[in-house]
C-alpha cells in the first residue's frame, strides 16, 4: 500500500510540482526592454483586477557606466491616480496593491541628462499577484519547506486563477450587458427610422395629390 501510494506520489505530485515551478520560473524571470527616444513618451499597461499586488523594478541599461542617462517614471491608476513618480533617475521600483479594476499604465521618458543623445534602453520587470509574493517571506514565516512550500505556490496560482477566470466572468456580464443596451438602442433606432420614413413618404404623396387637385390633372 504504501508503495502504491509512494508511486502515485511521484506520478502525480511531482509534475504538478515541475509544471508549477517552470510557470512560476517563467512569469518571475519575464522582462519587459522599451528603448526610449531622445524626446517622447513610451508606455506598458496590463489590465488588472481589484486586490492585487504589483510590484516593477526598473533600470537603465547602458555601456557607459560613467555617464548613465536618466529618466522619469509615472504610473497611474485606471482613474488616472498617481501611484508612482520619479525624476531623474536610473533605476528604481514601485510597489503598490489595486484598489480597482482596470488598466494600470506605466510611462517613461528620458530626461535632460542624456549626453549621448539616441535611444535609451529601460529594462522593465513587471509582477503582478501569485509572481509578486514573497514566498521566502512565507516560509521563513511558516516553518514550511521542500513539497509543502511547492504545495503552498501551487495553492496560491489556484486561487490566482480562479480569482481571474471570476473576473473575466464579471467582464464577460458587463459586456453582455453592454452589448443588449446597445442591440435594444439600436432596434428602437431601426424603428424610429421606419416610423420617420412612413411619415415622411405619406406626406409626400399627400403633398403631390393636393398639387395634382390644385392644378386639375386628377
Amino acid at each position: 500500500m504504501m508503495k502504491k501510494t509512494a508511486n502515485v506520489r511521484r506520478e502525480v505530485v511531482y509534475p504538478l510540482l515541475l509544471v508549477l515551478c517552470l510557470t512560476i520560473n517563467i512569469v518571475v524571470s519575464d522582462a519587459i526592454w522599451l528603448n526610449l527616444p531622445g524626446t517622447g513618451t513610451k508606455c506598458v499597461s496590463e489590465e488588472i483586477q481589484n486586490n492585487v499586488v504589483v510590484l516593477g523594478d526598473y533600470v537603465v541599461v547602458s555601456d557607459d557606466h560613467s555617464r548613465i542617462p536618466t529618466i522619469s517614471v509615472k504610473v497611474t491608476s485606471p482613474y488616472g491616480n498617481n501611484l508612482h513618480h520619479k525624476e531623474n533617475v536610473t533605476q528604481s521600483q514601485f510597489a503598490f496593491t489595486t484598489q480597482e479594476s482596470g488598466n494600470y499604465l506605466a510611462c517613461f521618458w528620458v530626461d535632460g541628462n542624456n549626453p549621448k543623445g539616441g535611444d535609451v534602453s529601460v529594462n522593465i520587470d513587471w509582477k503582478t499577484g501569485i509572481a509578486a509574493k514573497d514566498w521566502e517571506s512565507v516560509a521563513r514565516k511558516e516553518k514550511i519547506e521542500g513539497v509543502e512550500l511547492e504545495l503552498r505556490k501551487l495553492e496560491g496560482a489556484v486561487e490566482a486563477i480562479h480569482e481571474n477566470l471570476l473576473y473575466l466572468k464579471s467582464k464577460e456580464a458587463e459586456m453582455r450587458v453592454v452589448s443588449e443596451k446597445t442591440n435594444s438602442r439600436v432596434a428602437w433606432f431601426s424603428i424610429m427610422s421606419l416610423g420617420v420614413c412612413i411619415v415622411v413618404s405619406a406626406l409626400q404623396v399627400w403633398h403631390l395629390k393636393r398639387f395634382f387637385q390644385k392644378k386639375k390633372l386628377i
